[in-house]
């Protein structure tokens, strides 16, 4: 198997490339393509016959992933098929061999998105992209984000004082699909949430301290200096 080639995204109308043979997409969803293609275990992150583009996708935003002749977009699905593609020589992400497992996984990929990732993606969207487009961020919509995402983040703490990530004692691609809104929100002056949650600190600290979410990480950033 080859690496791919894929096109620089545009973050906020630029295009960025990463500082090696090959470009990333520096958008929160296509970070965690290249999470879910990193934890093969390989030693390139950017691995597998696959491309990255919006070709296929019928709202035209990017991330679209071809295989061959299938073409697939929205975030979850990417994520779910190349974990399953490589579930025999990956991390075991969807946990397939264990129906309860397997079902956990589903859950908590649920509530990253119905529950975290409203107030998340709001706040994330105001202090980042809003001045990017020439807007003031709307503060009263980040305070009031802030408090939904504080309860929200109460739950996690105390789901996470019983077990070690989100859907059990094992890293599954329930904690994968958190990184990317994460990772820019413990930049922001408001990381303070996730800091004062002992529990939720230490699921996040495990998680970033992976060789994957590193490499991927390294190319984060809204815009290009």
């Amino acid at each position: 198997m080859k690496a791919s080639s894929r096109k620089p995204a545009r973050a906020n109308g630029q295009s960025c490339t990463h500082n090696d043979q090959h470009s990333i997409e520096l958008t929160p969803t296509a970070d965690i393509k290249g999470l879910a293609l990193g934890k093969r275990g390989e030693e390139a992150v950017w691995v597998v016959l696959m491309k990255w583009n919006n070709k296929g996708q019928p709202f035209g935003q990017i991330p679209a992933l071809e295989d061959n002749d299938l073409t697939l977009f929205v975030s979850s699905a990417i994520t779910s098929y190349v974990a399953e593609k490589f579930k025999e020589t990956g991390a075991g992400l969807l946990r397939h061999k264990d129906l309860k497992e397997a079902a956990l996984v589903k859950v908590w990929l649920e509530v990253k998105s119905q529950q975290f990732h409203p107030p998340m993606s709001s706040i994330v969207y105001q202090f980042y992209v809003a001045p990017t487009q020439g807007k003031t961020p709307d503060q009263a919509i980040i305070d009031a984000n802030l408090v939904k995402l504080g309860q929200v983040l109460d739950v996690y703490e105390t789901k996470l004082s019983s077990t070690k990530y989100l859907a059990g004692d094992f890293y599954s691609l329930a904690d994968l699909h958190h990184f990317s809104y994460t990772y820019y929100f413990t930049k922001t002056p408001f990381a303070s949430l996730i800091n004062e949650r002992p529990h939720v600190k230490a699921w996040w600290e495990d998680i970033t301290s992976r060789p994957a979410f590193k490499k991927v990480a390294e190319g984060m950033k809204f815009g290009c200096d």
